[in-house]
């Protein structure tokens, strides 16, 4: 693992933490999404090296929502950013922990993830990402 790439907080209203945490940080959010797959709208902000994010359910069927149901507001994540998220997937399988999904899926800010069950992690969920590449336009190479 690299680094603590972000904090993931469960929130009922999206912009009025929006404007919470913009005070409290001193930065307005760097980006918003929604994740249809997962049912989130999120908005990221930047820490220093890591982010912190924000996910309001956007149905009753969502993660988020479940839990909101059932804690509270709060800390909902913590996520590591990995080099090889298929490898580290095999490497933590192989060690015991429980993986929710071992087929990375495609997440917010342009990562797969991978998600590690709570009861495996001392009662935390565990996301690992990894940055997706850039999608080449015509004639893009990439280099610069």
């Amino acid at each position: 693992m690299k680094k603590i790439e972000h904090l993931g907080i469960a929130v009922s209203n999206i912009e009025k933490s929006n404007t919470l945490y913009t005070k409290l940080l001193g930065v307005e959010p760097y980006k918003t999404e929604t994740v249809a797959g997962e049912g989130v709208k999120t908005s990221f902000f930047r820490v220093g090296e890591s982010k912190i994010e924000l996910l309001e359910a956007t149905n009753a069927d969502s993660p988020i929502h479940k839990f909101i149901q059932k804690r509270g507001e709060g800390i909902h994540h913590i996520a590591f950013d990995v080099a090889d998220i298929e490898m580290e997937t095999r490497r933590l399988v192989a060690e015991g922990f429980v993986v929710l999904n071992e087929v990375p899926k495609q997440g917010a800010d342009n990562k797969k993830v991978v998600f590690l069950h709570p009861k495996s992690t001392n009662g935390v969920l565990v996301e690992l990402c990894q940055e997706t590449e850039a999608p080449k336009s015509p004639g893009n190479t990439g280099e610069k």
